[in-house]
C-alpha cells in the first residue's frame, strides 16, 4: 500500500521541499494540509501514515504550531528529520514593476527573514500576513482580489503558480536552513545508527527553584549534549511550563536511557517523541566515560557486589 504523507500546502512550500527529500518521496502520496495542527491531527486518526513538519528555523527558532502540536494530544514519534536551506524570491504577477508594489504577502517567519532586504528596497511596503509562503503565490493568482502584489516564496511555488521573480536570494541570512521532522503514530522506533537524536518534553512537578538545574543535570551527569532547548507554556495557567529538549543519541544508548530514568523519577512527566537518524549523519561525541562500554561495566559491578547479599 503507498504511503501516504501529509505536509503544510498548498503545493510549493518549504515543508515539500523537504518532503521530497525523503528517501520514500518517490512512492508516496504526499497530500497537502492547510496548517501544521491539520497534518498532525490526521495522522493521529489514522487519515495519514506520517506529515512532514517544520520544528525549527536557524533564524527564528522554534516552530511553535510543531512543538504545541507535539507536546499536546495523543502521543506521536518522530521517525526522521530533514534539513532544507531556504531561499526566498519576490515574486509577481507577469507584467508588475517594483514601483507598483504596496503590500506584500508571506508567512510571519519567512516575513522575519527578509525585513532587512525590504527595508532597504520596498520600506513603504506593507505586510499580509499568510498561512504558508506558498499560499501567498497561489493567492496572488486566484480569482478573489487580494490586496497584495507580491509573495515572498521559494522558486518552485513561483514556478507553480506562474509567477516572476523580481528579486532572487533576498533573505538576510545566507545560510539560512529550516529543520523538518516526520511525524509518525506510535510504533517500531529507528535503528540506532551512532548518528542519532532523540525529543522529549518534560513537565515539571512543580515551579520551584532550581527546577531547570535538576532536570539540565540529567544530561550533564551523563555527558549528553543538548541540540535544542526551548520552553512552552502548558496552556495551563500564567508560568505554567514545558520544556522541548532534543539531545544528542538514540534511546538505546545506555547513556541516553539512564538519562530518561532520571528524567522519569524527578519530572512530573516526561512525553517521548522518539529517536531517530541526525540528518546531517553527524555521530554524537561521546567521552570515553560516558559510552555503552562504561555503563555495561558500571552495571556489572554493582550486580557483582549485590549478588553477595543474603
Amino acid at each position: 500500500m503507498t504511503a501516504r504523507i501529509g505536509y503544510l500546502g498548498p503545493p510549493g512550500t518549504f515543508t515539500e521541499m523537504a518532503l521530497l527529500r525523503l528517501p520514500e518521496a518517490e512512492t508516496c502520496e504526499a497530500v497537502p494540509c492547510p496548517s501544521v495542527d491539520a497534518a498532525l491531527a490526521r495522522v493521529r486518526a489514522g487519515e495519514l501514515d506520517s506529515a512532514v513538519v517544520a520544528i525549527e528555523n536557524s533564524v527564528e527558532g522554534g516552530v511553535s504550531a510543531t512543538l504545541d502540536g507535539l507536546a499536546a494530544g495523543s502521543p506521536l514519534h518522530l521517525v526522521g528529520e530533514v534539513v532544507v536551506p531556504i531561499r526566498f524570491v519576490l515574486a509577481v504577477r507577469p507584467g508588475t514593476r517594483m514601483e507598483d508594489i504596496r503590500a506584500i504577502s508571506t508567512h510571519s517567519h519567512a516575513w522575519a527573514q527578509v525585513r532587512g532586504w525590504m527595508a532597504r528596497n520596498l520600506p513603504e511596503a506593507a505586510f499580509v500576513p499568510a498561512l504558508s509562503n506558498a499560499a501567498a503565490a497561489a493567492d496572488l493568482v486566484g480569482e478573489t482580489p487580494v490586496p497584495f502584489q507580491a509573495a515572498v516564496c521559494p522558486q518552485i511555488a513561483a514556478d507553480r503558480h506562474g509567477l516572476v521573480p523580481l528579486a532572487d536570494d533576498i533573505g538576510d541570512i545566507p545560510d539560512a536552513v529550516t529543520r523538518f521532522v516526520v511525524a509518525a503514530r506510535p510504533g517500531a522506533l529507528p535503528a540506532p545508527t551512532g548518528a542519532d537524536k532523540t525529543t522529549v518534553v518534560l513537565y515539571q512537578r512543580g515551579d520551584r527553584p532550581g527546577g531547570l538545574l535538576e532536570l539540565l543535570e540529567q544530561f550533564a551527569a551523563r555527558g549528553i549534549n543538548l541540540t535544542r532547548l526551548e520552553s512552552r507554556p502548558t496552556k495551563e495557567s500564567l508560568g505554567s511550563y514545558c520544556f522541548s529538549v532534543d539531545l544528542e543519541g538514540h534511546v538505546e544508548d545506555e547513556r541516553v536511557g539512564e538519562t530518561l530514568m532520571g528524567l522519569r523519577r524527578i519530572c512530573g512527566q516526561v512525553r517521548f517523541l522518539g529517536s531517530y537518524p541526525r540528518a546531517d549523519r553527524r555521530p554524537a561525541g561521546i567521552d570515553p566515560d560516558h559510552d555503552d562500554a562504561a555503563y555495561v561495566s558500571a552495571r556489572t559491578w554493582l550486580d557483582g557486589l549485590r549478588s553477595r547479599t543474603t
